[in-house]
């Protein structure tokens, strides 16, 4: 450990203690953004225009935001390649493919039990048209 985590080692996190610092870290990976720059990163490094098209949706204010805070957490990895024009390549830090492979789990888990999602939101529209 270095001295900045024993430093912390001895805190208790707890995400739903108002102030806890762990509260907003876990609002940046399970965000509408965060979790899927994630995923998408778990693929492999990627350039911010390659990275804007892979997450279908986002806009550029909002990805740069999303990468700003997960970079910040440790999630991620910016780095500035110097070449001519110069170019910047964003890529997952060790925690960040941890973080990606745990996201991994419950995204297959949703997209195998999508079908009874959809059934249920149809069942809650009929009941509510009723």
């Amino acid at each position: 450990m270095t001295g900045m985590e024993e430093s912390f080692a001895d805190l208790a996190f707890d995400v739903f203690a108002r102030d806890c610092p762990s509260r907003p870290t876990f609002e940046h990976i399970t965000g509408r953004w965060g979790s899927i720059a994630l995923m998408a990163l778990d693929e492999g490094p990627m350039r911010f225009g390659v990275l804007r098209r892979r997450v279908e949706g986002v806009s550029e204010k909002m990805l740069s935001q999303t990468l700003q805070a997960l970079e910040r957490d440790g999630f991620v990895l910016r780095d500035v390649v110097t070449t001519i024009p110069p170019r910047v390549e964003y890529s997952l830090t060790p925690l960040g493919i941890e973080t990606a492979r745990r996201l991994r789990g419950l995204i297959d888990f949703l997209e195998g039990r999508m079908p009874e999602v959809l059934k249920a939101q149809e069942d809650y529209d009929s009941a509510k048209d009723a």
